[in-house]
Protein backbone atom coordinates (compact mmCIF):
# COMPACT_ATOMS: atom_id res chain seq x y z
CA UNK A 1 0.00 0.00 0.00
CA UNK A 2 1.77 3.16 -1.13
CA UNK A 3 0.67 6.22 0.84
CA UNK A 4 1.77 9.86 -0.55
CA UNK A 5 5.15 11.18 0.97
CA UNK A 6 3.48 14.38 1.70
CA UNK A 7 0.36 12.41 3.79
CA UNK A 8 3.11 10.38 5.76
CA UNK A 9 4.91 14.05 6.25
CA UNK A 10 1.57 15.38 7.29
CA UNK A 11 0.86 12.37 9.85
CA UNK A 12 4.24 12.45 11.32
CA UNK A 13 4.39 16.26 11.58
CA UNK A 14 0.67 16.08 13.86
CA UNK A 15 1.27 16.59 17.35
CA UNK A 16 -0.18 13.83 19.75
CA UNK A 17 -1.73 16.24 21.95
CA UNK A 18 -3.24 17.54 19.24
CA UNK A 19 -4.85 14.05 18.60
CA UNK A 20 -5.53 12.40 22.17
CA UNK A 21 -8.66 14.50 23.03
CA UNK A 22 -10.96 13.39 19.89
CA UNK A 23 -8.74 9.65 21.13
CA UNK A 24 -10.69 10.49 24.33
CA UNK A 25 -14.02 12.09 23.06
CA UNK A 26 -14.33 8.75 20.70
CA UNK A 27 -14.13 5.90 23.58
CA UNK A 28 -16.41 8.08 26.35
CA UNK A 29 -19.08 8.79 23.99
CA UNK A 30 -19.13 5.09 23.27
CA UNK A 31 -18.78 4.13 27.24
CA UNK A 32 -15.32 3.26 27.28
CA UNK A 33 -12.89 5.30 30.44
CA UNK A 34 -9.76 7.07 30.25
CA UNK A 35 -8.19 4.13 31.78
CA UNK A 36 -8.85 1.65 29.33
CA UNK A 37 -7.75 4.06 26.70
CA UNK A 38 -4.45 4.50 28.80
CA UNK A 39 -4.49 0.65 28.93
CA UNK A 40 -4.22 0.02 25.05
CA UNK A 41 -1.81 3.22 24.49
CA UNK A 42 0.75 1.52 27.19
CA UNK A 43 0.07 -2.48 25.41
CA UNK A 44 0.94 -0.31 22.12
CA UNK A 45 3.55 1.89 22.77
CA UNK A 46 4.83 1.28 26.26
CA UNK A 47 4.11 4.37 27.72
CA UNK A 48 2.67 4.66 31.28
CA UNK A 49 0.31 7.65 32.85
CA UNK A 50 3.10 10.01 33.65
CA UNK A 51 4.91 9.31 30.29
CA UNK A 52 2.13 9.67 28.14
CA UNK A 53 1.58 13.04 30.09
CA UNK A 54 4.75 14.26 29.35
CA UNK A 55 4.73 13.68 25.64
CA UNK A 56 1.22 15.47 25.42
CA UNK A 57 2.78 18.55 27.75
CA UNK A 58 5.95 18.67 25.31
CA UNK A 59 3.33 18.90 22.06
CA UNK A 60 5.09 15.72 20.76
CA UNK A 61 4.74 14.85 17.29
CA UNK A 62 3.83 11.38 16.38
CA UNK A 63 7.26 11.02 14.84
CA UNK A 64 8.89 11.80 18.24
CA UNK A 65 6.26 9.53 20.00
CA UNK A 66 6.56 6.51 18.05
CA UNK A 67 10.54 7.41 18.58
CA UNK A 68 10.30 7.00 22.37
CA UNK A 69 7.86 3.72 22.18
CA UNK A 70 8.55 0.25 22.76
CA UNK A 71 6.04 -1.11 20.03
CA UNK A 72 4.87 -3.73 21.32
CA UNK A 73 6.13 -6.79 19.32
CA UNK A 74 2.31 -7.83 18.79
CA UNK A 75 1.55 -4.81 17.30
CA UNK A 76 2.16 -6.59 13.77
CA UNK A 77 -0.77 -8.60 14.78
CA UNK A 78 -3.29 -5.88 14.35
CA UNK A 79 -5.14 -5.98 10.89
CA UNK A 80 -8.11 -4.56 9.16
CA UNK A 81 -9.01 -1.39 7.46
CA UNK A 82 -9.11 2.48 9.27
CA UNK A 83 -9.16 5.36 6.95
CA UNK A 84 -9.91 3.58 4.22
CA UNK A 85 -5.92 1.97 4.46
CA UNK A 86 -5.19 -1.87 5.25
CA UNK A 87 -2.79 -1.24 8.33
CA UNK A 88 -0.97 -4.20 7.64
CA UNK A 89 -0.41 -3.05 4.09
CA UNK A 90 0.76 0.05 5.05
CA UNK A 91 4.79 0.84 3.81
CA UNK A 92 5.48 3.63 5.84
CA UNK A 93 6.73 2.34 9.35
CA UNK A 94 5.69 5.34 11.16
CA UNK A 95 2.28 6.17 9.13
CA UNK A 96 1.54 2.06 9.96
CA UNK A 97 2.33 3.12 14.09
CA UNK A 98 0.14 5.77 13.78
CA UNK A 99 -3.27 3.42 11.95
CA UNK A 100 -2.42 0.87 14.35
CA UNK A 101 -2.91 3.48 17.59
CA UNK A 102 -6.02 5.06 15.48
CA UNK A 103 -7.72 1.16 15.21
CA UNK A 104 -6.88 0.64 18.25
CA UNK A 105 -8.83 2.98 19.71
CA UNK A 106 -11.42 2.14 17.44
CA UNK A 107 -12.09 -1.29 18.04
CA UNK A 108 -12.41 0.30 22.03
CA UNK A 109 -14.50 2.78 20.75
CA UNK A 110 -16.61 -0.23 19.16
CA UNK A 111 -16.94 -2.23 22.21
CA UNK A 112 -14.59 -4.93 21.41
CA UNK A 113 -13.09 -7.06 24.58
CA UNK A 114 -9.94 -5.99 25.77
CA UNK A 115 -8.07 -9.35 25.86
CA UNK A 116 -9.02 -9.07 21.68
CA UNK A 117 -8.06 -5.68 21.26
CA UNK A 118 -4.73 -6.54 23.25
CA UNK A 119 -4.41 -9.45 20.91
CA UNK A 120 -4.44 -12.00 23.64
CA UNK A 121 -1.61 -10.27 26.31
Amino acid sequence: MNNSNKQNQRIAKMTFASVYPMYLAKVEKKGRTKEELHQVIKWLTGFDNKKLQELIKENATFEIFFQHASLNPNAALITGVICGYRVEEIEDALTQQVRYLDKLVDELAKGRKMEKILRGS
